[in-house]
């Protein structure tokens, strides 16, 4: 139990490092939403969904492997660590020079102006050069330095939109040669989303540059191929996570009538954000039990405990769920103020239960890294990008963003319980299969009974997530109570 103690203890400050955070972002939303048309949010969810991709080609698994390798190797870790700093700048820096010379084509290709191509160029270097740093930190459990850097870039990115969209504005004058006359911008004003991210990143860059000195550039080629090899399952991994997560914007600018392409992806990526409650508590579990996972299993009860983990991630991200099921007048109300977005809110519900399966997902991964089947989880994302794919050019074209909102779902699902099944015949966990399949559709019935069938009622929805609550606790009073006493 000390092990889990120092896991909810990681898990809280990584989770805070990404819910502060993203909580700042959320200000963004309303932000955007009340400076920016639907139109104009749809460029910018579009160019977004690109860097995603971008990320992940960028990153190409080094991050898993970095971590796999310092526990598998112990007596090499400082090579490892600058065998992985040093590859990760020469391919960043490459990738930039090239890209930056064909941005023309590029932007033609993806049929966005060259300047936004430029941006994205930036964001991605710049965000590719602080990966092997942040993955520093968290496999040397530095939680609170990663949570500090992490917290200042979003302020960084915040303050820049806000001085940018609100207060700028009010500095012009009369005179076109002011400085603020010069930056400010009539047309394009998505231009500043990406301005702003340039900014913070650069900060954020600044920050953790000494950790370059500290890891020291070095390249060993044995542990670089050995490196490669394990990451590029992640990698096709990653892509196909990517069109899992980021591809539905895209696929809706091309697969609707052009007039109307644009606004739709705007609505859609809108309320879309309203799953972010979910992905927040999702990605700080993960952040925390990734590390957990490759330490701790060969200890003799490892299994069981991943199984435990699984159960309480369920019954957490279950809460979560229904939380903003039966709160959602109040969160649409919170975080997109223009009413021309709350068209969308039909989507909400798949989205939320699509990253409750993704976050299940993540846990239930733990098989097939710590046994290093990684192909295995390749396989499982291509599947799910094989689903996101076939569903949403099934369904994009007959019910718009509806269509692609069922797809994320089906997408996770799916591979959430390709997982499971996979890996009790590779690397057998006893899951409380009952239990977590008991509390899913529970939360899932009792959500679509306040969200359908009542409309929203504040009154009905509230009893029903205390009737949940309530069925948790006589079900686990006893496990949580030998917990907290042990």
């Amino acid at each position: 139990m000390l092990i889990l103690k120092k896991l909810f203890q990681q898990t809280f400050i990584y989770g805070l490092a990404t819910v502060l955070p993203r909580a700042l972002a959320i200000v963004l939303v309303p932000l955007y939403t009340e400076v920016l048309d639907p139109s104009a949010f749809g460029i910018y969810a579009t160019l977004m969904s690109y860097i995603i991709l971008g990320n992940v080609l960028l990153s190409y698994g080094m991050e898993t492997a970095f971590f796999r390798f310092i526990n598998k190797h112990p007596d090499e870790k400082r090579n490892v660590q600058s065998t992985a700093l040093t590859s990760i700048l020469i391919s960043s820096v490459s990738f930039f020079l090239v890209a930056f010379l064909f941005r023309d084509a590029i932007g033609q290709f993806i049929r966005f102006d060259s300047r936004y191509v430029t941006y994205a160029l930036l964001i991605l270097v710049l965000d590719a050069l602080v990966i092997i740093p942040f993955v520093w930190y968290r496999a040397n459990e530095k939680p609170l330095k990663y949570a500090f850097i992490k917290i200042i870039n979003v302020c960084i990115n915040l303050g820049c939109n806000l001085f940018l969209f609100l207060i700028l504005p009010k500095l012009l004058t009369t005179d076109s040669s002011s400085i603020w006359d010069s930056i400010y911008l009539n047309e394009n004003k998505v231009l500043y989303v990406f301005i702003a991210n340039i900014i913070a990143s650069a900060a954020t860059l600044l920050f953790v540059f000494p950790l370059y000195f500290k890891i020291g550039l070095g390249f060993h080629k044995k542990i670089w191929r050995e490196m490669l090899k394990y990451a590029f399952p992640v990698l096709i991994a990653g892509i196909a996570f990517s069109i899992n997560e980021a591809f539905d914007k895209i696929l809706l600018t091309y697969l609707l009538p052009e007039d109307i392409a644009e606004t739709e992806v705007g609505v859609y990526a809108a309320c879309y954000k309203l799953g972010v409650f979910m992905t927040l508590f999702a990605t700080a579990f993960r952040l925390g039990i990734e590390p957990f996972f490759f330490n701790y299993a060969k200890e003799k009860n490892a299994k069981e405990t991943y199984a435990l983990i699984t159960k309480y991630f369920t019954i957490l991200g279950c809460v979560i769920f229904l939380s903003v099921m039966v709160y959602m007048d109040f969160f649409k109300e919170l975080l997109i103020r223009n009413e021309a977005y709350w068209v969308a809110l039909s989507i909400v519900p798949f989205i939320l239960l699509a990253n409750l399966c993704l976050g299940i997902y993540h846990n239930l991964s733990v098989w097939y890294k710590v046994t290093d089947r990684t192909k295995y989880g390749a396989y499982i994302s291509v599947l799910g990008a094989i689903i996101t794919l076939v569903v949403n050019f099934a369904l994009i074209p007959i019910i718009s963003y509806k269509g692609a909102a069922i797809a994320t779902l089906a997408a996770y699902a799916t591979m959430m319980f390709a997982s499971y099944f996979l890996g009790q015949k590779y690397y057998k966990i006893p899951y409380d299969v009952k239990k977590i399949l008991g509390y899913l559709l529970t939360a899932i019935v009792f959500s679509g009974i306040s969200f359908y069938i009542f409309e929203r009622n504040l009154l009905i929805g509230t009893a029903l997530l205390l009737v949940f609550l309530f069925a948790v606790f006589l079900l686990e009073k006893g496990e949580i109570k030998n917990m907290i006493n042990k």
